[in-house]
């Protein structure tokens, strides 16, 4: 089935419009838009305008007397400077309608050619509690990947965690000590865990000392310490899986593919980085000055792939990891979800892995930056007492206040399913407050906000998806069937015109990687059904009327459902 998106044959027919009055030469971009002055707005003569030396108006006059009304196109006007006004045709529009109607997915095909595509997101430390810092990793990436595999991608999602390094023998000593004690179980609480072992190791220099050994003897594959060790990963596994399950983020256990896993393949790269006259010693380290990264003074800045003592950092198992990923998973896509701050060492990272020639032409290596999470203060998000907020508490409170708004709701609804709703709506709130926003940008955490049921927040779309739900049920039960979609009122022209740019928005956010295009689509989309359900009633028309909106309604529900699904967020049929 061809993609439902009007963009597709608009455009088609402006470029040939284009050619048509000023010959295969003129080229210009026929970007659309949705306007408050027709149904999409074209600008392209604009930019053609100052190529030919002629006023964008003139221009775009000769492109519309090319644009004849046909079984697409109602009419098209110049307006302002030279902007095309472009009106479709309802019976066109309404067809698509339908044909969404039809399709199992809503219009949207699965890719043509599906690549391998690796989403590194969430990123956790072993044996530290999960927390607000985590919270964009594990929301945008969970999003992005379940759009690409619902594209039709083969996704893979890897949660490279943090668990190796110094911090695991001061860590393994404690748990040693934990257990000759016999309060073995305190490991459970990791961040109360992970406090003590720090202050053990800052206060007691004998302690200090068996954990560096503990160290040597980690690295070097002794059996006794590497038990335990893996038993300090199974149990943060645990705790991050917990976690993922109360947010519906897909990351499983088996997910996990952690720094260690690299650690006997980093000597071999810096080897065949050497041996490709890439890396270099500078002060007692190897490195790789990648052309083009300089400090501020000018000065090549290094990306360390051994450190002066001969131990490897997060550049090395970064490379080895992009590496892999690339040559034996087959990726030719490799996603990383993680901070603004890390945006030059991932652009380093990828500058040599292509120079080592590990990326084959084609592969595209994208850093998903992200802003921070800020308090009411618009600093970070913070406890009272200056700690990072913990994910689980957050999580708590999130359902906790949705249940008193659930309950002031929808007082009449059975005790359990308040309870699953106000699951739903905590943790959709948190989620859609996150995704709504321009993902490089910084937000205030506001609960008030985002637990509202008006205004753009995932209760607002929610309740507008519960609320079709009912009009669909109460219509089957009084016998009222959707039918043939005929769009004469403006509110039903102006769903329809929400409704089919699914495909579209799906498209540009897989490419572009920013989920709020979705968010903003479905507010879009929300919003429109609130106007037509006001403006246009549904169960009290009568025959074709009726039957027409109810199935305009029905595009509408698996619309939202759809999109808050992408999001990683649920869509009660009640509420």
């Amino acid at each position: 089935m061809a993609t439902i998106d009007p963009m597709i044959p608009l455009r088609l027919r402006i470029e040939a419009a284009t050619r048509a009055a000023f010959g295969d030469a003129a080229t210009a971009d026929p970007a659309l838009h949705r306007s408050q002055h027709a149904d999409y707005q074209a600008d392209l003569a604009m930019a053609l305008g100052r190529k030919q030396g002629r006023k964008p108006r003139d221009v775009a006059a000769e492109i519309a007397a090319k644009l004849p009304a046909d079984d697409v196109i109602a009419s098209v006007e110049v307006s302002g400077p030279g902007f095309l006004n472009i009106v479709l045709r309802a019976d066109y529009l309404a067809g698509e309608v339908v044909s969404m109607r039809e399709d199992a997915r809503l219009g949207v095909p699965l890719v043509a050619a599906p690549e391998t595509v690796v989403v590194d997101y969430s990123a956790p430390n072993v044996a530290k509690e999960m927390h607000v810092g985590h919270l964009r990793s594990t929301i945008i990436g969970d999003a992005i990947a379940r759009l690409l595999e619902w594209q039709g991608h083969r996704v893979l999602r890897r949660n490279h965690v943090g668990d190796w390094g110094t911090p695991f023998g001061m860590l393994i000593e404690h748990l040693l000590d934990e257990s000759a004690a016999g309060t073995e179980a305190g490991v459970r609480e990791l961040g109360g865990f992970y406090r003590a072992a720090r202050a053990k190791f800052d206060g007691d220099a004998a302690f200090a000392d068996r954990a560096r050994q503990r160290v040597v003897l980690l690295q070097s594959g002794d059996a006794r310490t590497l038990a335990h060790w893996r038993r300090l990963i199974d149990i943060s596994v645990a705790h991050f899986s917990e976690l993922y399950a109360a947010l519906g983020v897909t990351l499983r256990p088996s997910d996990v593919v952690g720094e260690s896993a690299y650690n006997a393949l980093l000597p071999g790269l810096v080897d065949e980085l050497v041996a490709k006259g890439l890396a270099r010693e500078s002060e007692g380290a190897m490195c790789v000055f990648a052309p083009g990264f300089t400090g501020r003074e000018g000065e090549p800045v290094p990306l360390i792939i051994r450190k002066q003592e001969g131990g490897y950092g997060y550049a090395t198992t970064d490379l080895a990891a992009m590496r892999q990923r690339v040559g034996e998973l087959g990726a030719r896509r490799v996603i990383i979800v993680v901070g603004s701050p890390q945006t030059q060492h991932l652009a380093m990272v990828f500058a040599v892995a292509r120079l080592a020639g590990w990326m084959p032409e084609g592969t595209r290596l994208e850093h998903v930056a992200f802003g921070s999470v800020l308090g009411p203060d618009k600093k970070m998000l913070k406890t009272r007492a200056g700690d990072s907020v913990r994910l689980a508490e957050l999580v708590s409170e999130a359902i906790a206040l949705a249940a008193a708004a659930v309950a002031e709701k929808a007082p009449d609804l059975p005790a359990d399913k308040q309870a699953q709703i106000a699951a739903a709506v905590g943790v959709g709130a948190i989620k859609y407050a996150d995704l709504a926003n321009d993902r490089i940008k910084d937000y205030v955490f506001d609960w008030k906000r985002m637990l509202a049921f008006d205004g753009n927040t995932a209760p607002y779309l929610m309740y507008a998806h519960a609320r079709i739900r009912s009009i669909l049920r109460k219509a089957a039960e009084a016998g009222a069937e959707p039918g043939a979609i005929v769009l004469e009122a403006p509110q039903e022209r102006a769903l329809a015109l929400a409704v089919v740019q699914l495909a579209g928005i799906l498209e540009r956010t897989a490419e572009t990687l920013q989920p709020h295009r979705i968010c903003a689509f479905l507010y879009e989309v929300a919003t429109s059904f609130t106007a037509f359900y006001e403006g246009c009633p549904v169960l009290k028309s009568e025959g074709a009327t009726r039957a027409s909106r109810l199935a305009l309604c029905e595009v509408v529900a698996r619309t939202l459902a759809l999109g808050l699904e992408l999001l990683g967020i649920a869509a009660p049929d009640q509420m």
